[in-house]
């Protein structure tokens, strides 16, 4: 698949994607949480593609143990909107920098991915960017445990992406989770996954 390993091809499927699709994308707990919690916290993450030679990878981080939200959790960098921020793509590199130190002018922003609506009230913008190797990162010990990649190409395949079910807070849902090797990818994170598979490999289904 040459157009993965081409960042106008991929900005040019994504907002293709974003346009013929629902703002709100149905992977998150987007209506019973319209109805449960109208006040959601606008968020925004960034999907990290790191091109190496060999083969792009995705960068995430796994969160400490002791934060209030998303505790432990494999996660993409990234946070809540502050009052400064003139956009979400803003907010993803703010936060980005602060979580794990990458310079925000090494990032090719590529496009968006619809929101996705967490269970813990979150309304989140990932924005996808490109990155070169060659970076230095100093992730902060106080939020990031760790700092991973994992190549595109399994994430991507649809072999890898399991469609789970369980009782979250008294609630049955269905959600992604795409593990890998000891890491287990779930949840939102996953999610916004499956929304990038869906617009690069699969458009015509959206």
């Amino acid at each position: 698949m040459p157009y993965l390993y081409d960042p106008p091809m991929i900005s040019q499927r994504l907002q293709t994607w974003l346009t013929r699709s629902d703002a709100s994308h149905p992977a998150g707990d987007i209506a019973q949480m319209l109805t449960d919690r109208p006040a959601l916290t606008p968020a925004a993450v960034l999907v990290p593609i790191i091109s190496h030679a060999s083969e792009p990878t995705i960068l995430f981080t796994q969160r400490t143990s002791h934060l209030t939200d998303h505790a432990g959790q494999i996660s993409f960098p990234g946070g809540r909107t502050e009052p400064e921020d003139a956009n979400m793509e803003e907010t993803a590199l703010r936060e980005t920098e602060e979580e794990i130190g990458l310079d925000r002018g090494r990032v090719l922003l590529l496009g968006r991915l619809p929101e996705y609506i967490t269970g813990t009230g979150f309304r989140v913008t990932p924005v996808v960017g490109w990155i070169e190797p060659g970076f230095t990162l100093t992730p902060d010990p106080f939020e990031v445990a760790e700092v991973f990649e994992v190549p595109m190409s399994f994430l991507l395949d649809p072999i890898n992406h399991q469609l789970q079910s369980a009782v979250l807070g008294g609630r049955p849902r269905q959600y992604y989770a795409m593990p890998y090797e000891s890491r287990y990818i779930w949840g939102a994170t996953a999610g916004m996954l499956r929304s990038l598979y869906m617009a690069l490999v699969e458009p015509e289904k959206v």
